[in-house]
């Protein structure tokens, strides 16, 4: 765990703006700081950016953009997105919080569009999936993350940005006044070096990889499969404590219900708004999909030998292939299709009386418009037709949701209310939007956060530290 050192050392050489991490906060605070005029330096852990982005649909929401408005989407708001984000998070909901993130995100998506000429579009199956009402997704062509973060590493080079790879920060150095003054890297050979900053920004995963940390904070989740980057070991959290940060919502975690068994590799959630649906082993259902696929994540690994299968159709199936790691679901050989119900039973070894029976319950409820046992309810136009499609899936933790408070330029709050002097933080290293637990988050809550406090954090720190060259001279 990272340590804060406040005997200071003499730097090798001193950056106005450092940032730890590269992954989508820490490209879009290094992009928006260069467009600041500070000179930004980019440490990132692993040989290449990565990080968790890398491992997401690369999706992110936003209100209102021009690239909803091209699309025809001319009915959504900054509004409308943040009371969806309310009712999703429930009671808890910090209503002017949510409002300001989502009037943020979309200066931010359309920075990325218009100004960053980013090739993100909209995403017009958005819609379907839980806590949307509209489609508001944006991400690239082949909606990965890993294809975005590539996009804004590209542009970040071009800008000026120096990236320093295999650099892993150690240690944080700051004075009495909690002012960080530089930090500390290691490398894999076991070098080091000391680098100085006027300012810092901390853009690196949140815990989900560090064991001790989620049995202490969301232990309901601790034996689901770890789908996460291992350098989310919760550093930023422990620096930012020391410094004296104040921490929020550090049990909010976004969960996933449907990571194809043995492939590390998602099933999307449409499947479930488009009317499929998971039943255990038994072949019987368990809980209510629709409600959300970080809060099924508990129930899937609740089931027995902690897995289920994800029933869809072939018209479902068409929708998803619209995104390139569903098509490496088919690639490879994860479905099981069969031409009718007692088939698919067969192939998935689950009894198949209790199978038809599930199916035939849903298409009751769809015909006679009122919600299942579970309290979902299902529209008829979308009953499952043959060929029947269904993949094994485990119920998974990516990525935690609570961090470091942040203020509105992503600068980092102090336990008694002010700001710590130079200090931001974003993404995995700060408080999201989903609320306390899984059942806040909805799709592309992450990369919203990450890309929009990313891009307050650099534009903020670029101006402090221009005026801290300025005071200096």
């Amino acid at each position: 765990m990272g340590q804060v050192d406040r005997n200071l050392p003499e730097f090798e050489f001193s950056i106005p703006v450092v940032i730890v991490g590269a992954g989508a906060c820490g490209m879009s605070a290094a992009i928006a700081a260069r467009q600041g005029g500070a000179d930004v330096l980019v440490l990132e852990r692993d040989a290449m950016p990565l990080g968790t982005t890398s491992m997401s649909s690369g999706l992110i929401p936003a209100a209102n953009t021009k690239a909803q408005q091209r699309a025809g989407i001319t009915d959504d708001t900054a509004e409308i997105f943040a009371a969806d984000l309310a009712k999703k998070v429930g009671e808890e909901a910090d209503k002017d919080r949510l409002a300001y993130v989502c009037e943020q995100s979309t200066v931010t998506v359309d920075w990325l569009i218009e100004d960053l000429k980013l090739p993100l579009t909209l995403f017009g199956a958005g819609s379907a999936l839980p806590g949307h009402s509209r489609p508001r997704l944006h991400g690239t062509a082949n909606r990965t993350g890993e294809e975005l973060l590539a996009c804004l590493v590209s542009k970040a080079e071009e800008l000026g940005v120096d990236i320093m790879p295999d650099a892993k920060v150690t240690t944080l150095y700051a004075d009495t006044d909690n002012r960080v003054c530089g930090v500390a890297i290691e490398r894999p050979d076991g070098s080091s070096e000391l680098i100085g900053c006027d300012t810092l920004i901390l853009a690196s995963c949140g815990y989900a990889a560090n064991r001790e940390i989620v049995e202490q904070c969301i232990p309901e989740i601790g034996n689901a499969v770890l789908h996460t980057h291992p350098g989310a070991q919760g550093d930023a959290l422990n620096w930012g404590r020391q410094l004296g940060a104040k921490t929020g919502d550090l049990s909010a975690y976004q969960g996933h219900a449907s990571l194809a068994a043995g492939q590390g590799l998602l099933v999307s959630y449409i499947s479930i708004g488009e009317g499929g649906f998971q039943v255990n082993r038994n072949g019987e259902r368990f809980s209510n999909e629709a409600l959300g696929y970080s809060e099924q994540a508990v129930h899937v690994a609740a089931q027995p030998d902690g897995f289920a299968w994800h029933i869809f159709d072939n018209r479902i199936s068409e929708i998803m292939q619209e995104i390139i790691e569903y098509r490496d679901v088919m690639g490879a050989g994860a479905l099981r299709t069969a031409d009718t119900v007692e088939a698919l039973a067969e192939l998935i070894s689950v009894p198949s009386q209790k199978l038809a029976a599930e199916m035939e319950a849903i298409d009751k409820a769809a015909e006679a418009g009122e919600a299942d046992r579970f309290g979902r309810t299902f529209n008829s136009a979308q009953k499952l037709q043959a060929p029947f499609v269904a993949v094994k899936v485990n119920g998974a933790l990516f990525h935690t949701q609570g961090g470091l408070e942040v203020d509105h330029n992503a600068q980092v709050i102090a336990e008694d209310g002010g700001t710590l002097p130079n200090l931001f933080a974003g993404g995995g290293a700060a408080r999201g939007v989903s609320g306390s637990g899984a059942s806040g988050y909805v799709a592309g809550n992450g990369l919203m956060t990450a890309t929009t406090y990313g891009r307050l954090a650099g534009t903020a720190a670029a101006a402090l530290a221009s005026q801290s060259v300025e005071a200096a001279g």
